[in-house]
């Protein structure tokens, strides 16, 4: 089996998706519908599928998405993490429709001005119910903010942290540093893991090859282990690059045979609970 552990999936007459203003080849909708095929073709069996903007009306209806398809094994969806009502909410998106699918919490911290919003008391208030909550918290960070998660994810050991994109490393520079430093110290942390997920649109859309792509998988390869590694295929942000196709291709010409196992599926079950 494989897992696709990032995905996204919106409707502009249902919401605007503001954030892909400036981005007009995805500014459309993306469905489940379009997703499946592709997904099935590649030989991917099961997804999950994260929050793409902050409102609270969102995460209910990806839950009821996933309960109405078989490919949508696992739903990271959004909630605010400075209210103090943050368990009430969890504890109401679960006797929903599909509540069952909610496994993880992501708020674009890569937004948030503030590179220490991660620490902010009414923050780890949230995190640390989304933690008595069972559920996992996906970071959306840039390079500069990983200290801070870094503190995040060391205060709370209980939580377990999913890193999203590599942390969005510079690889259209060719740059590795501070970014593979700060990596390797949050994956010294247990609590942490990293998605395989993002490399194609941080790097040149245009001209990106897989060897582009490697001194920064190697570093994540590395740092975490498969054992903390999972695939993702960022769809349909990655189309901007690459087809969905030619991402997980990538994907697995950067991984070894002997560790596909877990990148491709055991991660992703084990730390969702797929």
């Amino acid at each position: 089996m494989t897992v696709d552990a990032h995905h996204h999936v919106w409707d502009l007459s249902v919401r605007d998706q503001d954030w892909i203003d400036e981005l007009s080849p995805i500014r459309r909708d993306f469905t489940i519908t379009d997703l499946e095929p592709e997904a099935r073709a590649a030989g991917v069996d099961r997804t999950v599928l994260v929050q793409t903007i902050t409102v609270p009306e969102e995460t209910p209806e990806f839950l009821a998405l996933a309960a109405d398809h078989a490919l949508i094994a696992g739903v990271v969806g959004w909630t605010d993490l400075t209210s103090p009502g943050v368990p009430d909410e969890l504890a109401r998106l679960r006797e929903l429709p599909g509540g069952q699918y909610l496994k993880g919490i992501r708020h674009q911290v890569q937004g948030e001005p503030d590179p220490e919003w991660l620490l902010r008391p009414d923050v780890r208030r949230g995190l640390t119910a989304v933690a008595d909550a069972g559920l996992v918290y996906d970071l959306v960070v840039l390079p500069h903010q990983l200290p801070a998660c870094v503190k995040a994810a060391a205060s709370l050991p209980e939580l377990t942290f999913v890193l999203d994109h590599l942390g969005k490393p510079p690889i259209a520079s060719g740059a590795l540093e501070p970014w593979a430093s700060d990596v390797r110290t949050l994956a010294a942390l247990p609590n942490t893991v990293c998605k395989l997920s993002g490399m194609v649109t941080e790097a040149d859309p245009a001209s990106w090859t897989v060897d582009d792509l490697r001194p920064y998988a190697d570093t994540v390869l590395d740092a975490f282990g498969p054992n903390r590694l999972m695939f993702g295929s960022d769809w349909p942000v990655c189309t901007l690059a690459a087809t969905y196709g030619e991402v997980l291709d990538s994907a697995h010409q950067l991984t070894d045979a002997h560790d596909r196992t877990q990148i491709f599926e055991g991660t992703a079950t084990r730390v969702y609970a797929l």
